[in-house]
């Protein structure tokens, strides 16, 4: 998220070089075909991601599965906003990544046009996937007309981040899971600093799973209604929760849009800018790598809210899925199903990559680090899916446009809560 655009001429040379040097030609799928019959392949599967936090964690268990099965396969990564111009890019010209991961942003779209692999019989024969080992909602979020298009990777819960360097030196306490929202706005203006070199916290404005949409839920508010037919963005409850936000904003104890625009809230935290950041789990490889925030920071069980006492984490997972029209496809399900089994799962717990979908593995993943992460299973207690729709894209998209007018202080938190809500509701209404 944090990379310039590039020109969409760039970005389809990019596509089309990266899927070029993952794909193979007749020749070597002649070669795939004799190696199967002596139990080896020299078909490398393409592996498509977008964290390089995560790679070198894959590419382990990706090794895994080639001494299992003597089928290779390699994992590259294409940045987000990259990535799903590559996939619509591989998508037009017919050659996707064997491979990939799939989000709930854009599931929907990629199902239902027949763009994925249905896997809804392969897991009925399967001996490893049983889709009741994994969240419900996570199971849903690939599943469309009964048809199963992915295969969960993972679960991820939202924490706070705190640099135990920058609250001795303000002699402010650590944050406990006794904590309230309010708590961290009176911290974070005691961990500012007025020369600017310093800030209590950043969230910003697209900042949603991990930061503001848990403000939202834990004060009753929402984002979108059951049915998925209204926005829950004009709730008073949720406008509620959002000028908590605008008032952290006025008070000056997060840098400027600007900054945070061009250094997303990770890289301010790991460089010593700021004292506190909200962050999912999918963050702690990144964390962990860091000789900085190594030494210097920790983290907690989100604030609760002081009125309701709840404490919720947005929670969303990622799924395993491959390409319909790929020329791979039952090596692909192969490799996918490897990749959902306890096995796997309980190893990318082990090595820290993420939490693991496989319920009952993340006790590994807790202690894969010298963090409380520890704090990530509690925030489980209270889990709402990541909010979405069909069109996700268009109507968080805009969200974050009208949000920017906020902090510059060209429109108050209610008049922007409606105005998106008027757009979402122009959205689902055409769903």
């Amino acid at each position: 998220m944090r990379l310039k655009r590039i020109s969409a001429v760039l970005l389809a040379a990019a596509a089309a070089a990266a899927l070029a040097a993952c794909g193979q030609d007749a020749d070597s799928q002649k070669k795939e075909s004799s190696g199967k019959a002596e139990g080896k392949s020299d078909k490398v599967l393409s592996v498509m991601t977008w964290d390089d936090n995560q790679a070198k964690g894959l590419q382990k268990i990706l090794d895994d599965f080639t001494k299992e099965t003597g089928i290779k396969a390699e994992t590259g990564v294409v940045k987000w906003d990259e990535y799903w111009t590559m996939l619509d890019a591989g998508a037009r010209g017919g050659t996707l990544p064997d491979v990939f991961w799939m989000h709930s942003n854009e599931a929907e779209r990629y199902m239902t046009n027949g763009l994925l692999l249905d896997l809804t019989d392969k897991i009925e024969g399967s001996d490893k996937i049983d889709l009741a080992n994994y969240p419900e909602d996570i199971v849903e979020l690939y599943n469309n007309d009964d048809k199963q298009y992915a295969v969960p990777k993972d679960v991820d819960t939202i924490a706070l981040w705190y640099n135990k360097k920058m609250f001795d030196e303000a002699g402010v306490e650590y944050p406990t899971a006794e904590w309230t929202w309010d708590d961290v706005f009176e911290a974070a203006k005691k961990l500012t600093k007025e020369d600017g070199s310093q800030y209590g916290l950043a969230m910003r404005n697209d900042n949603n799973q991990a930061g503001y949409y848990n403000m939202i839920y834990d004060n009753d508010g929402y984002i979108i209604s059951e049915d998925k037919k209204k926005s829950g963005w004009d709730d008073p409850k949720t406008i509620e929760a959002m000028e908590m936000l605008e008032s952290w904003i006025q008070a000056g104890v997060m840098p400027s849009l600007e900054t945070m625009s061009e250094n997303g809230e990770d890289v301010l935290f790991q460089s010593g800018k700021i004292a506190m950041t909200f962050q999912g789990s999918w963050m702690l490889a990144y964390f962990k790598d860091n000789e900085y925030t190594a030494e210097n920071c920790d983290c907690v069980e989100l604030p609760m809210d002081a009125e309701t006492g709840k404490r919720v984490s947005i929670y969303n997972g990622l799924g395993w899925a491959a390409a319909a029209n790929g020329e791979n496809t039952e090596d692909a399900w192969k490799l996918i199903e490897y990749l959902g089994s306890k096995e796997a799962q309980i190893k990318q717990a082990e090595l820290g990559v993420t939490m693991s979908a496989y319920k009952g593995t993340s006790d590994a993943w807790a202690n894969s680090a010298d963090f409380n992460l520890e704090a990530y299973l509690h925030m489980m207690d209270d889990m709402v899916i990541r909010p979405y729709s069909k069109t996700t894209v268009a109507w968080e998209n805009k969200a974050n446009e009208i949000l920017k007018e906020v902090y510059a202080g060209d429109k108050t938190m209610a008049d922007a809560c409606r105005e998106i809500a008027g757009f979402m509701n122009e959205s689902l209404a055409e769903e």
